[in-house]
């Protein structure tokens, strides 16, 4: 578990994704926790979310074969 103050948040947000990929970022302001960062892969996991149709549309083709028959 990986805490971070707001201000060192709002320095490096860059950084604090980094982290989140791994595990949890607790966010603390004036000493006390207010917010958690973490991946949507963890959320769902916590949420006991499935991937939605969106995601799952959005998502690159597992192949590389051409969606047009380029012959014609």
């Amino acid at each position: 578990m990986k805490v971070i103050t707001s201000r060192e948040f709002n320095q490096d947000v860059s950084a604090a994704k980094r982290f989140a990929r791994t595990e949890p970022v607790f966010i603390t302001d004036r000493g006390r926790p207010t917010h958690v960062l973490m991946s949507i892969a963890s959320f769902r996991a916590v949420a006991g979310q499935r991937e939605s149709i969106v995601d799952a549309l959005a998502a690159p083709m597992p192949f590389d074969t051409p969606l047009v028959d380029e012959r014609w």
